[in-house]
């Protein structure tokens, strides 16, 4: 995986695996909170807490991009 600057560092890539992953079944927790929130926006779009749940869901579906991103960040060669 590289980085932004054309440096690659697969170190912090074979570091960041594991929390990868475990951040992947978070992920699908997300999507499956996101789905719910769907469905009860729908049938009641009043609700400010749904949209709030729905938001939180898209950021864990997010999580092992973000997570990866931060372990190759961390190694500097």
């Amino acid at each position: 995986m590289c980085s932004g600057d054309g440096h690659c560092r697969p170190l912090g890539f074979l570091l960041g695996l594991p929390f990868a992953l475990l951040s992947l079944l978070i992920s699908i927790v997300g999507i499956v909170v996101w789905i719910v929130g769907l469905l009860l926006s729908c049938i009641c779009p009043c609700c400010f807490c749904v949209t709030v749940i729905v938001e939180l869901a898209l950021e864990l579906i997010k999580a092992p991009i973000h997570v990866m991103e931060w372990f190759t960040d961390q190694i500097p060669c």
